[in-house]
This record gives C-alpha cells, structure tokens and sequence, in this order.
C-alpha cells in the first residue's frame, strides 16, 4: 500500500497540521484501497489562504487562458479513461461501465466548460438613451468551496470546479472521505496541467473539514452536493451571511409516472435502470414507479422478473448489473428500510435485502452486498418508506386508476423535487407532466438518470435551492455587474431626470 500523499495545498503535497489517518476501503471486498491524512481546520485555513492570495493573479488571466488548463485535464481524462474507472469501481463499487461514464462524465464538463470561455458571456441590452451602451459582465465571486459525494467521485468534482476555475475562481476541495484516492488523481491532473500555486487545492478529511469551509470568512462560495440533512445545515448557516452564497445539490425520492399509452418495453428500460444502476445509490434514482391500471399487472410481472434476476456481483465484471453498498452503515440504512416497509404493512414482491453465498463472488465474502427490493403500496398512504429517500434499491410500485393528473399528484407527494420521468405515448400527457411535475430534471420516455452536462442539474424543494450544478453554476460563481456607458457629450438620463445642477444664487 502506497504512502499517502496528505492534502495539496498551494502547489505542493503536504502532510498537514493533523497526525490521524484514515483508510478508504473497496466496498466490494472489504479491502483496503489506501490509506489517507486527514484534514484539520487548520489545513482548511491553509489552504483558504493560498486560494485567496493565487485568486488576485487568477482573476486576471483571460477566460481562454484559464480554460487552457482545463484542457490538458480533458485530453488525460479521455486518455485515461479505461484506467481510471477501474479506480473508481474499487473505490466506490459502481460496475465498471458506470466507472468508466463516470470518467467519460467529468471529460463532458471539462470539454464544455473550457469550450464555454470562447463563448459570449453577459448580455447587451438597448437603452432609453441613444448615447447609452448598456450591458452586463459577470466577475468571479472568489474562493469556492466543493464539497463533493462518493457516488460520482470525478464527474462531480469536475462540474463544480471546471466552470469555477474557468470563470475566474479558486478551489479548495473537500472530497467524500469514501473516495479519497479519486480525489488524488483529479488533483494529480491539476497539478500535471501546471496550473498555478494556490489556484487549486485539496483537502482530505471528514464533515469538520467541510464544515471549516462553510464557516470560513474567505470562502465566498460554496458548493455542494450531497445529502438534504447536511445541505439544509449549510443553507442555514450561510443564509444570512452578507456575501455568501451556497449552491445545494441534494437528494430525491424521484418517480417515473407510466401511463396507459405508455410503451412498456421503453417502461421496463427506463423503470430497471432508474432503480438499480448505482445499487440505486444515486440522487436521481427511482425509489417510486406510479403506473396506471390497465397497464399495471403487465408491468408489474415484468418488473419483478428483472428484479428477481438482475445480476448483483463484482462490479469489474462486465457482466455485473449491480455492485456493492458503498459501506457497511449505508447497508445497516437501506436494510432497515427494507424491514420498515414490511412494518409499514406493504405487499412485498421481491426481497433480495440478504443475498445467498452463490450471488456473491468468491472473495468478496466482506463487501457490502445487498440486491432489489420492490413492493406494491397504496399512493394515498402516508407510509416513510414511499416518502422518504432510502439511496438503494427499495421500489414502490403503486397503482393509480384516473388521468395523468392524478399520477402527477402522486408524483408532487413528496418533499423532494430533483428529477422524474414519465413513459407515455401521448405528447399532451408528456407535456402535463412537463407543465405540472415538481422537479428540476424531468424525462420524457427514458429513465430518470442519465444528465447532460449543457443542462441545468438541481432540483426544488427540499431538493436544492436554485443554483444548480453542471452548466448552471456559473450562476453561483459569479456576479453580475449591470454597466450603463455614456458617448455623449451631454448627460441624459432615462427617466427625465434633468442633469442641470442648481445652486442657491440661480
């Protein structure tokens, strides 16, 4: 096992301020991936004062000349492609093919947000006075704060930093304490692409460490995904706090609404791969399958089949649908919210919660297994286990006789408004959907997974707080300045107002 790196504070691997270490285990095995140091506040403050004093140099460098940076991270990330999600799968248990979109994800945001500093930004707008230019440019806030989660340990490090770095920001970046070797390769290629000391630094560690950028006075952004417990604190903190500003990704107890006209080889597809890939450890995944009547018995046989057989196993097979649970307390989690839905009195259709020695790979006796659970449950019941967010694979199916207004207010039942699909081939069933569903990401005949990095990604409600990640953070790392140019030689002002000064002897 490789000596641990420690953090990368200002251009330089550190060992840190703090002596503890922890060690980031294969979820799959039981094993040990590496063994890390773990940050302290006083390495947070580091590294906060090293991303403050690069951001007065950064800030001045063209868009197209920070963007060149990013575009050696994207050519070792389309190079590396295949090697870097096998570390992902060893470290976070996603199947290799997840592994590897996971690195093809993070070159998308890197590929766009460096495309992007070619493009126009700001707006000019006409004014009330033909001497008048009147226009809008956007200014980097600062120093940013990413505090990021395990599930997707590149692709989201990427779409928070790649267009904070772009615009003009420095980053300190706390990653999951799951995956913290993933956190060393993406600092590895900031540091490969030369990028300057103090632009980009790393901190290693757990919740202390993120809460010592939140709190930070230097820290002017934060940006977060993760789970709704821990985003609403930080909101909460930096809500009113004069010139901070927090971008909240959090989680989702996410539907798929499949409706009479629905074709249902597209609604097993989009349903199975909602549900289970990522071991439905995904803030997108589908937890509740809303299906009409005349449909629903099809539907149901078919589901249950597939859940019944999808192949649970080491996640570097390329045969293997679903790997791991992330960790052993993640599994004591959605176990017990397996066992909750059978207290809660549902009909149980499929309970893979303990799976038999023959599912699992020889070897792998101490990963963190766990295969589909799915359940039949009334939609009108005020049952925690159809509104709570488990992050595994726990499936309610439930039934609904009326119109697409009904399956949308069945949908809406929930605290969480992040993403959801509806399977129908009716285009004004759709289109309801799209007009009424209470969600930022919503699919038309596809699985609710799947994000594109040129679109927005959050949600409503208690699902984020309107500065969603990928394309639309650059809402979050920049101001606006609003700038009015006067040509004349005369002031003029819009609204009559007379420019003439009067004194008392007029």
């Amino acid at each position: 096992m490789a000596e641990p790196r420690g953090h990368y504070i200002n251009g330089e691997w550190t060992d840190g301020e703090g002596t503890e270490r922890f060690e980031s285990e294969n979820p799959a095995t039981g094993g040990t991936v590496g063994e890390f140091r773990r940050g302290t506040p006083a390495d947070i403050d580091r590294a906060v004062a090293a991303a403050d004093e690069a951001f007065v140099e950064w800030r001045e460098l063209s868009r197209i000349r920070r963007a060149e940076y990013l575009w050696d991270v994207y050519h070792e990330l389309r190079d590396r492609t295949d090697e870097l999600g096998e570390v992902i799968t060893r470290e976070a248990g996603k199947e290799i093919s997840e592994g590897r979109a996971d690195v093809v994800e993070a070159a998308h945001m890197v590929e766009w947000a460096a495309g992007d500093a070619r493009h126009p930004k700001g707006d000019v707008v006409p004014s009330e006075i033909p001497g008048k230019d009147a226009y809008m440019r956007r200014k980097p806030r600062g120093v940013t704060g990413c505090i990021t989660p395990w599930n997707f340990p590149v692709a989201i490090p990427y779409w928070h930093m790649a267009i904070a770095l772009v615009e003009g920001n420095t980053v300190v970046f706390k990653p999951a304490e799951q995956t913290p070797r993933c956190a060393e390769i993406i600092t590895e290629m900031f540091d490969d692409a030369g990028i300057p000391d103090g632009v980009f630094n790393l901190v290693q560690g757990f919740g202390d460490a993120g809460n010592a950028i939140v709190e930070h006075d230097d820290v002017d952004t934060v940006l977060f995904t993760g789970s709704a417990e821990v985003g609403h604190a930080i909101q909460e903190k930096l809500g009113g706090v004069a010139g901070k500003r927090a971008a909240c990704e959090m989680g989702g107890k996410n539907g798929i609404v499949i409706t009479e006209h629905a074709d249902l080889d597209v609604a097993i597809h989009s349903a199975v791969m909602s549900s289970f890939k990522t071991t439905g450890q995904r803030c997108v995944s589908s937890e509740r399958l809303i299906v009409h009547t005349d449909v629903y018995e099809e539907f149901k046989n078919r589901f249950v089949d597939v859940a019944e057989s999808v192949a649970v196993g080491d996640p570097l097979d390329e045969d293997t649908f679903m790997g791991p649970l992330i960790e052993a307390d993640h599994h004591e989690k959605v176990s017990g919210y397996n066992e909750l839905a059978r207290e809660e009195g549902v009909n149980v259709l499929v309970d893979r919660t303990e799976l038999g020695d023959a599912e699992i790979p020889d070897g792998h006796e101490d990963g963190h297994w766990i295969g589909p659970f799915v359940y039949e449950a009334d939609p009108y019941a005020d049952l925690r286990c159809t509104h709570e967010e488990t992050f595994g694979p726990h499936v309610a199916l439930l039934e609904y006789d009326g119109d697409v207004d009904e399956a949308i207010a069945i949908h809406n039942d929930t605290e969480y408004g992040l993403a959801g699909a509806i399977v129908s081939e009716n285009y004004r069933q759709i289109n309801r959907f799209r007009d009424r569903a209470e969600i930022g990401l919503a699919y038309g005949n596809l699985p609710c997974i799947g994000a594109e990095v040129q679109l927005p990604f959050g949600g409503v409600k208690k699902s984020g707080n309107g500065y969603p990640s990928a394309r639309e953070a650059i809402e979050a790392v920049t101001d606006r300045t609003a700038w009015t140019l006067n040509n004349a030689d005369d002031i003029e002002m819009a609204q009559g107002l007379s420019a003439e000064i009067k004194t008392s002897n007029d």
